[in-house]
């Protein structure tokens, strides 16, 4: 009837088709493809009746084109034919995407939008709900079976899931292909269940869920049974409420109404038998009085009215297909006015040239219907791709089963091509009603998504949706859900216990703040203190004979070399920079040359004071005077100046971080640039203070009255001990711990050396004063044998 009045619209319309009527014949397939096929060919071929040509029409008759067929195999194996003589086919419902091919149909046209679209919309819905694991169910003909290698190849790419099961639903009542397909059903994980059917498909296998009372499923239905109203019974609703389907866009068809109020028996000028047989369902009535015993005796007028009676005929609310036909004929009809209005020379075919009414051929049409570009009286614009597909649109239903019983199919978004021709969904989820306890929608998973910190590993053997979390390895994290591998941390970073982020690395360094680094700068300060005290004692005393015996210039001089050990010591305490690096060194290369030239000296002068004293000898004091003692100092001193100088040029100390120790955490440290030089600065060390100790040792036996050499024997045998032992430790101490060995060394050294030289001189200055005279000093005088 929509494509009655839609022809009846444009007879009447002036500005359209101006001077031409159009006619129709209509055909019923009966759901059959043979009776469907041969309509279609008796049409194209023009041979189902004789046309009566009037006045100036001339010619074949004039077949602009075909409207149909619904069903898409019906439209495939008509268009396979048809295409061949470029004849025109609009169908209104066909949504198979194979049609898209234009080597295959290139004459097919359609008002609705191609099952790849479908698909795709329906991805969308999944995603937008995380639906990853579901079942579909499709018809066994070119509908599902086309839908189904589309959707498994489009959710592969998207990425939006894996499917569950894929069955096909048997064309008769095979009540074992459905129940299998029930049992699977009711087997699978999947709560969502998708169907690309046919209404009469859906009536068979819902009657097998309410068999087996299959509840808790969420279904998704294709256009093709939306708005199918033998589902909508109180009986399947329990099962089917909640439903989400796509749906063709709905439309109005203005004036519609009151042309389907005066299409009545007696008023049946197109000889449309479609009315009488609609009429008599309605009135429950016959026409012919030999049939009026099957309604016991009840005889139609054509006088009943039909306002009277409550009939979807009338329910104007929801036209789906019936637009998608109200369109068809107007691009048919809009493509025959483009055509009319070509002028002579300016023409799309050869030569420039025009078709016209009398000379008219089909293949001629499908040039303009291909350019047709016209907006209904609804708002909505019509007009066709490369592939004959209209522009994709399509509503979001829901199933919703009112108090009273009665079935609401409410609309609650649209699916669109956007301008980046990417599939857009908008949905209201506040208006979706959910057949489910919690009126939530429900998960329908394989495997649970996996959280931040961890990895997705595939199961082996299953789909890509079924999956184990498999949590980050230590410094490697994800930070988002589902993630297909953890990433590194940077390298200054470390994964956090979750492993969802990474972290700074933990520093490690030998610091003023933690409890090893104040004992040890506490003992540093404490030995710096003790020789500012010996230092003060000794300047006090500067003119007894104890402290000017053996060359007091050198002994303060000695205590100032132990205090700038002690204070060395501090540069290896704290974060390592560029310059406490090089100075830390160098400092304590210099301040312990200093100390151990100084003992060295006077370890000399004790030998020649000696051996002046002999008969013979006294020439040799002058060799040990003050100023080459000073020198002597100045000289050694300098040499390590010198190696530390070419050092710090040649590969200076710098800070280093080292993530080596630990994984976790960074070990801030200086590394010495160069091991030789390193090694020649301590073995100048070493060098003299195995000489001073070699010469203490000669001169250990020596009378006791300049006997300093004892105490610088078991000084140097102190500090030798400590710098043999320190090596080995150094090597194997690891960070913090390798400066905290140095700095014990250098403490320890120190310590033995300020004990064992200046311990005795400040017990006798503050405790045993009376020993401290040249007289007492003198009477010790006795020769050891």
């Amino acid at each position: 009837m929509s494509m009655i009045y839609a022809i009846d619209e444009i007879n009447k319309n002036s500005n359209l088709l101006p001077n031409v009527t159009l006619g129709y014949s209509l055909y019923d397939n009966c759901g059959a493809l043979v009776i469907g096929f041969s309509g279609a060919l008796s049409l194209a071929s023009g041979q189902e009746r004789q046309f009566l040509l009037q006045q100036n029409c001339v010619g074949s008759p004039p077949v602009l084109g075909i409207v149909g067929d619904s069903f898409s195999t019906s439209s495939i194996a008509i268009s396979s034919v048809l295409g061949l003589y470029k004849m025109p086919i609009v169908s209104y419902f066909s949504t198979c995407s194979c049609l898209s091919d234009r080597k295959q149909f290139p004459s097919f046209f359609r008002t609705i939008p191609s099952d790849a679209f479908q698909v795709r919309a329906m991805i969308q819905i999944l995603k937008r709900f995380g639906w990853t694991w579901v079942g579909l169910l499709v018809s066994d003909d070119d509908y599902g079976l086309h839908v189904a290698r589309s959707f498994q190849s489009d959710l592969t790419e998207s990425g939006g899931g894996c499917l569950a099961y894929l069955e096909v639903l048997p064309w008769d009542n095979d009540q074992a292909g459905l129940k299998m397909i029930v049992d699977v059903i009711k087997k699978s994980t999947a709560r969502v269940v998708m169907v690309f059917a046919h209404e009469g498909h859906m009536i068979h296998l819902m009657d097998e869920i309410v068999m087996q009372n299959v509840t808790g499923q969420q279904w998704i239905a294709s256009e093709a049974w939306t708005s199918a109203a033998a589902l909508q019974t109180p009986r399947l609703m329990p099962y089917l409420r909640g439903t989400l389907s796509i749906a063709i866009r709905r439309g109005e068809i203005t004036g519609f109404r009151e042309f389907l109020l005066q299409m009545r028996p007696d008023n049946d000028n197109y000889g449309n038998s479609i009315v009488r047989q609609f009429w008599e369902y309605t009135f429950q009535c016959k026409f012919d009085p030999a049939d009026w015993a099957e309604v016991g005796g009840t005889s139609c007028t054509g006088k009943e009215d039909i306002k009277s009676v409550e009939t979807e005929f009338l329910d104007l609310s929801n036209l789906r297909p019936e637009y998608n036909v109200y369109k068809a004929v107007y691009s048919l009809a809009y493509a025959l006015h483009d055509m009319l209005q070509c002028e002579p020379g300016r023409g799309p075919f050869s030569g420039q040239s025009c078709a016209t009414l009398q000379t008219l051929e089909p293949w001629q049409i499908v040039n303009y219907l291909q350019q047709v570009n016209f907006t209904t009286s609804f708002g909505d614009q019509v007009s066709f791709d490369e592939n004959g597909d209209a522009l994709p649109i399509y509503d979001v239903m829901n199933w919703l089963q009112l108090p009273d019983g009665r079935t609401k199919i409410q609309n609650v978004g649209e699916v669109k091509r956007s301008a980046t021709k990417a599939e857009e969904l908008t949905i209201d989820e506040d208006k979706i009603f959910w057949n489910f306890e919690s009126n939530k929608p429900p998960l329908s998973v394989c495997s649970e998504s996996c959280p931040p910190g961890t990895r997705m590993a595939r199961k082996k053997g299953k789909p890509v949706c079924c999956f184990d979390c498999i949590p980050c390895s230590e410094g490697k994290i994800s930070n988002k859900a589902d993630s297909m591998e953890c990433t590194s941390c940077p390298e200054d970073f470390w994964s956090s216990p979750q492993r969802d982020h990474c972290v700074p690395k933990k520093t490690e360094f030998l610091s003023y703040h933690e409890p090893l680094g104040i004992c040890l700068t506490t003992t540093s300060l404490l030995g710096t203190f003790i020789c500012a005290v010996v230092l003060g004692i000794f300047i006090y005393h500067r003119s007894t004979p104890i402290v000017r015996a053996n060359n007091s210039e050198l002994s303060f001089l000695l205590l100032v070399s132990l205090k700038l050990c002690f204070l060395c010591s501090l540069l290896f305490i704290g974060r390592p920079r560029l310059w406490t690096c090089q100075l830390r060194h160098a400092a304590f290369g210099i301040s312990f040359v200093l100390c151990v030239s100084c003992i060295l000296v006077k370890t000399m002068v004790v030998l020649a004071v000696f051996k002046a004293s002999k008969p013979g000898g006294g020439d040799s004091l002058k060799w040990f005077g003050a100023m080459q003692q000073r020198g002597t100092v100045m000289v050694l001193t300098s040499i390590q100046a010198a190696i530390c100088t070419a050092w710090l040029v040649s590969s200076s100390p710098a800070p280093h971080k080292n993530t080596q120790y630990h994984n976790d955490k960074i070990v801030y440290e200086c590394v010495v640039g160069s091991t030789i030089g390193f090694a020649v600065l301590l073995g100048y060390i070493g060098l003299l203070a195995t000489l001073s100790f070699l010469l203490a040792f000669l001169a250990r036996n020596l009378p006791d009255n300049f006997n300093e050499a004892k105490l610088i024997t078991f000084s140097m045998l102190i500090f030798c001990a400590v710098w043999v032992a320190f090596v080995p430790a150094y090597v194997n101490s690891p960070g913090k711990y390798a400066d905290a060995v140095e700095v014990f060394a250098i403490l320890a050294s120190s310590f033995g050396l300020l004990l064992a030289l200046f311990g005795p001189k400040c017990f006798i200055i503050l405790l045993r004063p009376e020993r401290n005279t040249k007289k007492a000093i003198m009477s010790r005088g006795t020769t050891k044998s």
